[in-house]
């Protein structure tokens, strides 16, 4: 990530951008992954669809380590795989 995403990141100026910001915070924090949840999930996605803020939400999850909720557009599992897909990449470099 470029160094001015970086210092975006680290200010959290991103987070003036979020879509996010004027929506209930619950519906990115569904409990569970069945039933219901999976129309939170969709629906908190939907809101980051349009976001200029996504990118860089979902940099901010992965670095500080969010396992829980949606960020960035992206689901518990998909930021999981995503840090294993990185993993994987800086051990065969």
């Amino acid at each position: 990530m470029a160094l001015k995403a970086s210092m975006l990141l680290d200010s959290k100026l991103w987070w003036d951008q979020a879509e996010c910001r004027n929506t209930d915070p619950g519906l990115f924090f569904p409990v569970g992954t069945t039933g219901i949840a999976i129309d939170q999930i969709a629906t908190a996605k939907e809101v980051c669809g349009g976001c200029n803020a996504r990118e860089l939400c979902l940099e901010f999850a992965l670095r500080t380590n969010q396992d829980a909720g949606v960020w960035g557009g992206t689901s518990e599992e998909e930021r999981r795989e995503i840090r294993r897909a990185r993993r994987r990449a800086v051990q065969a470099s």
